[in-house]
Protein backbone atom coordinates (compact mmCIF):
# COMPACT_ATOMS: atom_id res chain seq x y z
CA UNK A 1 0.00 0.00 0.00
CA UNK A 2 1.47 3.56 -0.93
CA UNK A 3 2.10 5.72 2.12
CA UNK A 4 -0.08 9.33 1.80
CA UNK A 5 2.48 11.44 1.08
CA UNK A 6 3.40 14.44 3.92
CA UNK A 7 6.14 17.08 3.97
CA UNK A 8 7.57 19.27 7.31
CA UNK A 9 8.82 22.27 7.39
CA UNK A 10 12.10 23.86 9.03
CA UNK A 11 13.97 27.40 8.90
CA UNK A 12 16.91 27.21 10.58
CA UNK A 13 19.97 30.02 9.80
CA UNK A 14 17.50 31.29 6.94
CA UNK A 15 17.56 28.50 5.01
CA UNK A 16 14.54 26.16 4.54
CA UNK A 17 14.63 22.53 5.08
CA UNK A 18 11.90 20.80 3.31
CA UNK A 19 11.73 16.87 4.77
CA UNK A 20 9.28 14.59 2.87
CA UNK A 21 7.68 11.12 3.09
CA UNK A 22 6.19 9.10 0.66
CA UNK A 23 5.86 9.11 -3.06
CA UNK A 24 6.61 12.38 -4.89
CA UNK A 25 3.98 12.20 -7.64
CA UNK A 26 2.36 15.44 -8.80
CA UNK A 27 0.43 15.73 -5.23
CA UNK A 28 3.81 15.45 -3.34
CA UNK A 29 5.50 17.45 -5.68
CA UNK A 30 3.09 20.08 -5.81
CA UNK A 31 2.71 20.09 -2.12
CA UNK A 32 6.85 20.68 -2.42
CA UNK A 33 6.30 23.67 -5.33
CA UNK A 34 4.17 25.49 -2.68
CA UNK A 35 5.94 25.48 0.48
CA UNK A 36 8.92 26.31 -1.31
CA UNK A 37 6.73 29.57 -3.11
CA UNK A 38 5.24 30.37 0.62
CA UNK A 39 9.17 30.77 1.74
CA UNK A 40 10.52 32.27 -1.71
CA UNK A 41 8.57 35.11 -1.68
CA UNK A 42 9.32 35.71 2.25
CA UNK A 43 13.27 36.09 0.20
CA UNK A 44 14.72 32.43 1.34
CA UNK A 45 16.96 31.68 -1.30
CA UNK A 46 18.87 28.49 -0.10
CA UNK A 47 16.79 25.31 0.47
CA UNK A 48 17.57 21.55 1.10
CA UNK A 49 15.34 18.83 0.31
CA UNK A 50 15.40 15.95 3.14
CA UNK A 51 13.91 12.79 0.86
CA UNK A 52 14.77 10.62 3.50
CA UNK A 53 11.66 9.23 3.52
CA UNK A 54 10.85 9.40 0.27
CA UNK A 55 11.98 6.57 -2.17
CA UNK A 56 10.47 6.84 -5.42
CA UNK A 57 9.62 10.26 -7.35
CA UNK A 58 8.07 10.00 -10.57
CA UNK A 59 8.28 12.38 -13.62
CA UNK A 60 5.81 14.70 -12.50
CA UNK A 61 7.11 15.20 -9.28
CA UNK A 62 10.56 15.78 -10.94
CA UNK A 63 9.04 18.35 -12.70
CA UNK A 64 8.33 20.54 -9.83
CA UNK A 65 12.06 19.76 -8.29
CA UNK A 66 13.03 21.12 -11.63
CA UNK A 67 10.81 24.32 -11.27
CA UNK A 68 12.51 24.87 -7.93
CA UNK A 69 16.11 24.33 -9.24
CA UNK A 70 14.94 27.13 -12.16
CA UNK A 71 13.61 29.65 -9.47
CA UNK A 72 16.76 29.31 -7.33
CA UNK A 73 19.13 29.81 -10.09
CA UNK A 74 17.37 32.42 -11.38
CA UNK A 75 17.79 34.63 -8.21
CA UNK A 76 21.17 33.43 -7.34
CA UNK A 77 19.85 30.52 -4.65
CA UNK A 78 21.15 27.42 -4.33
CA UNK A 79 19.66 23.61 -3.47
CA UNK A 80 20.45 20.80 -2.21
CA UNK A 81 19.07 17.28 -2.18
CA UNK A 82 19.54 15.15 0.94
CA UNK A 83 19.42 11.53 2.15
CA UNK A 84 18.93 10.01 -1.11
CA UNK A 85 18.01 6.92 -1.81
CA UNK A 86 20.06 5.25 -4.72
CA UNK A 87 17.70 5.01 -7.41
CA UNK A 88 16.40 8.57 -6.43
CA UNK A 89 20.05 9.67 -7.08
CA UNK A 90 20.83 7.88 -10.55
CA UNK A 91 17.49 9.56 -11.08
CA UNK A 92 18.35 13.04 -10.76
CA UNK A 93 22.63 12.15 -11.63
CA UNK A 94 20.48 11.16 -15.60
CA UNK A 95 18.50 14.11 -16.06
CA UNK A 96 21.34 16.07 -15.07
CA UNK A 97 20.52 17.82 -12.08
CA UNK A 98 23.34 18.08 -10.12
CA UNK A 99 25.05 20.57 -12.43
CA UNK A 100 22.35 22.52 -10.86
CA UNK A 101 22.49 21.24 -7.50
CA UNK A 102 23.92 19.70 -4.86
CA UNK A 103 23.55 16.39 -3.10
CA UNK A 104 25.01 15.59 0.54
CA UNK A 105 24.28 13.08 2.93
CA UNK A 106 22.39 14.68 5.80
CA UNK A 107 20.69 17.73 6.18
CA UNK A 108 23.52 18.85 8.28
CA UNK A 109 25.92 18.10 5.91
CA UNK A 110 24.04 20.10 3.61
CA UNK A 111 24.15 22.74 5.98
CA UNK A 112 27.93 22.87 6.57
CA UNK A 113 28.46 23.20 2.93
CA UNK A 114 25.84 26.35 2.71
CA UNK A 115 27.32 27.71 5.27
CA UNK A 116 30.94 27.33 3.78
CA UNK A 117 29.56 28.43 0.41
CA UNK A 118 28.50 31.74 1.66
Amino acid sequence: MEQPFTLTTEVRDARLIISTSGYVNNVGGEAIANEFQKHYVSGVREVIINLAHSKVVNSVGMSFLIEIIERLSESGGRLIFTNLDPAVEKMLAIMGLFGYAGKEKTVEDALSALSTQS
